[in-house]
Order: structure tokens, then sequence, then C-alpha cells
């Protein structure tokens, strides 16, 4: 009953949603959420009209997620805006297996924690500099700094553990 719908169901989201791989994903979504309830409904036009509200109700669920995670990007984006460039003494004190880390990662991810961590570009100042939005620089350098720290983490051990001030590894 739904499949003989499926490209007018596929249609209406896509009006709604803008991009037909979201719509084919939303619809797949709704379907199998669907599926015990529309067995209960007595008539095929029941049945598709309750599966419009269901999609309906989709699209508002996806464009909540979708504006929770921009938020979300966006704080962690003004976050990283406050953070400050480190002192010269701390640079000269922390491990410098950090450095040579550094080197070993995506350059992209080497460029982020190069432009906003050692020289204080803003994040919105580093997302201008290489033509990305200021959300995706957010992104790349909490990334980056996430993969450093596992890189340090498996070089150094202990070391790492304890901050790598004045390090000890001998790596």
């Amino acid at each position: 009953m739904l499949l003989s719908n499926q490209a007018a169901f596929l249609s209406f989201l896509e009006r709604r949603v803008g991009r037909r791989d979201v719509a084919e994903d939303l619809l797949q979504e709704v379907l199998a959420r669907s599926i015990e309830r529309l067995s209960t409904l007595r008539s095929e036009e029941a049945a598709v009209a309750w599966f419009y509200q269901a999609l309906r109700n989709a699209v508002v669920d996806y464009y909540r997620r979708q504006g929770s995670s921009a938020r979300a990007l966006e704080s962690l984006a003004r976050e990283l805006e406050g953070g400050d460039a480190a002192t010269p003494e701390v640079q000269h004190a922390v491990c410098e297996c950090v450095g040579r880390l550094v080197a070993s990662l995506k350059p992209e991810y080497a460029a982020a924690l190069q432009g906003i961590e050692v020289e204080g570009t803003s994040v919105k100042g580093f997302a201008e500099e290489v033509g990305i939005t200021a959300n995706n620089a957010a992104v790349r350098v909490h990334r980056a700094r996430t993969a450093l720290r596992q890189k340090v983490e498996a070089t150094c051990g202990k070391c790492a553990q304890e901050g790598c001030r004045d390090c000890s590894c001998g790596r």
C-alpha cells in the first residue's frame, strides 16, 4: 500500500528538506518506525494520511536536530575563540614529542593547530584564511586536538599523563 506511494512520499520530503539523500533517509526512518502501526489502520486512505503526518513529524525532528547541531558547533567555536595562545615559557616547557607528532597528523589538522593554538589566530580568522566556515574550523581543531592527544599518549605513555611538562619520556 505504501510502496505504490513511495515516489510521492519522497517528493514530499525532498521539497521540505531540499536534499534527496536526506529525504531518502527520512523516508526509510519513518517506514521502519511505522511498520507495526500501519497494520492497525483499516483503510489505505487512512494509512496514507497517517503516514503523511508521520513524514511531517520526521521533517520537524530533522530540523530540530539540525538546529541543535548548529548551536552546539557555534558554542564550540565561541569556546575556542576565547582560548589564549600559549606563552613562550609554556611552549618551551611542552614535550618536544608534541612538535614532532603534530607533523604526523593530517595536514589540515596540523595547520589548524599551528594557526589556532600556536599562532593564536581566532577560529573565525583561521576559517577565513583557509576558506571554510567557522563551525568547520572549530570541528577541525577539536578533531586535531583529539588526534594529537591520542598520538602523544601512545608515544609518551606516563609522561603524557602528567601533562608532558619537563618531558621525561626520552623519545
